[in-house]
């Protein structure tokens, strides 16, 4: 009974350290882009879908034009919520009409 009662304190010490190690891997700055992209084009606010979306090492540059500056906020909002994002430098112009 006590090998077993040790067994499970191993596995149980040993479970959240491969998690820490999974979730430490790098996502591909591709799979950023699709995210991000994602997600600003669902979003009702920003209806980002014609918004450049460029990623170097986790580094998010989003480009293009939106017609309010709570618009512009709410798209680079959004970009930082995306797991894998580092930083965000939010290019968005803000153009009235």
């Amino acid at each position: 009974m006590t090998r077993r009662f040790f067994s499970l304190s191993l596995a149980g010490a040993l479970v959240p350290a491969a998690l820490l190690v999974a979730a430490d891997k790098a996502i591909s700055d591709d799979t950023l882009t699709d995210k991000v992209r994602m997600k600003l084009a669902a979003d009702q606010v920003v209806k980002g879908g014609g918004l450049g979306v460029d990623v170097k090492a986790g580094v998010v540059t989003l480009t293009g034009s939106l017609d309010s500056e709570s618009r512009k906020a709410k798209a680079e909002k959004l970009t930082r919520k995306v797991q894998g994002v580092k930083s965000v430098v939010n290019q968005i112009q803000v153009v009235t009409k």
